[in-house]
């Protein structure tokens, strides 16, 4: 694998497991509850925005402004530690195609919020180093263990995990 997607690199930071399963084509996310709220949240936000910029099936951006900065609409602040990277991971990914990227944006409309996102050369280097960690999880025969989380009740995988 050369180029996760940005969900992949967003399950690295949420729960390696979930990403282990992801990658084995085991998606359980259409059937989440919170997820629809959050692609609802999404379709009701930025409606004049040309939305979901979907590039090399590889990552799918809400909207850029000016092809400068990326916008990212999130429903909730809950797991920003992954919504950060996935974002970082999205302005390291276009700059290696040559788009300069300024910033990225995460929005947060429900909580009329936003946080500057900003990828630096150490956030580079991070971001290699995950590169390679999702590779090496995605050829793992079997699921990592379990890890107990405050997220786990509200995942979509929770029944592969504690039933």
């Amino acid at each position: 694998m050369t180029n996760p997607t940005g969900v992949m690199i967003y399950y690295y930071f949420v729960c390696k497991r979930k990403l282990w399963f992801f990658c084995k084509d085991i998606k359980l996310e259409d059937n989440s509850e919170d997820v629809g709220i959050g692609k609802l949240i999404d379709e009701t936000s930025y409606q004049r925005e040309k939305k979901h910029i979907n590039i090399d099936n590889i990552i799918n951006i809400d909207f850029i402004k000016d092809w400068e900065v990326l916008h990212d609409i999130k429903k909730s602040r809950s797991i920003e530690e992954a919504s950060i990277w996935q974002l970082k991971y999205y302005i390291y990914y276009l700059r290696k195609k040559g788009v300069n990227i300024e910033k990225g944006i995460l929005d947060y409309p429900k909580l009329k919020r936003r946080i500057d996102v900003f990828l630096d050369d150490i956030d580079n280097e991070a971001i290699e180093k995950i590169i390679k960690e999702i590779d090496e999880i995605s050829n793992l025969s079997r699921p990592l263990e379990r890890e107990t989380k405050k997220i786990c009740k509200k995942c979509a995988y929770y029944e592969l995990c504690f039933v």
